[in-house]
């Protein structure tokens, strides 16, 4: 029998070697990817324990200003006065902050609801706030002109924000004590019943942990 040319074996070895680092980049890859799409349950875990997390950061520029109302017209016209908002700079009232899309259907389905919501939280001095994401501006200026909703909202063309939030999907909304802490999280539409006493809670400053709510769409 023949022997091996040198230069075919080393060609094999160096074939398998290929073969192993594309399997191996393939791995990791694989692995980072699950890594970035899964949300982070910072909040939901702190919730779950009864803990009020510090709710996370954001600086976002201002989509409609609405009408605040008497008690929170001089805190939001301060936080929007250079077109942009950073949650920050409505520390002192209790904050409902609410994540949705034009496109997506069951923010559609608890829009009305939410704006039955803010008529009554206002005259309690509890700010509403829609973070709109993912979304054409225009398409975003109809919904809200469409459903009549007259409370602020600030926008995030990407998901960035609602990821540092650990919002896998929208519509959710969190619940936001005066002093900044998260107390209730809901995922998926928000019922009557969830909004009232979320809304309570963050009066109260009290932790009522995260709830399933109903249907949401994946972000985009």
């Amino acid at each position: 029998m023949a022997a091996e040319p040198a230069g075919f074996g080393r060609l094999g070895v160096a074939a398998r070697a290929f073969g192993m680092l594309c399997a191996l980049g393939f791995i990791v890859l694989l692995g980072y990817g699950v890594l970035t799409q899964s949300p982070d349950t910072t909040i939901d875990d702190a919730l779950a324990a009864k803990r009020a997390p510090a709710a996370p950061g954001f600086a976002l520029a201002v989509l409609t200003s609405g009408v605040p109302g008497d008690g929170l017209q001089s805190v939001w016209r301060a936080a929007a006065r250079d077109g942009s908002v950073d949650l920050r700079e409505l520390r002192g009232v209790p904050v409902v902050l609410n994540v949705w899309a034009s496109w997506c259907i069951p923010c559609r389905e608890e829009a009305a609801l939410l704006q039955r919501g803010w008529e009554s939280a206002r005259r309690q001095g509890v700010l509403f706030v829609g973070l709109n994401q993912q979304d054409a501006r225009n398409d975003a200026m109809t919904f809200i002109r469409e459903f009549r909703q007259d409370y602020p909202n600030v926008r995030d063309p990407s998901n960035q924000t609602s990821r540092r939030w650990g919002v896998a999907g929208i519509p959710e909304t969190f619940f936001i004590t005066a002093r900044g802490d998260i107390v209730s999280h809901v995922i998926g539409t928000v019922s009557a019943e969830q909004l009232r006493d979320g809304v309570a809670a963050a009066r109260r400053s009290q932790a009522l942990g995260a709830q399933d709510g109903g249907e949401q769409r994946p972000t985009r």
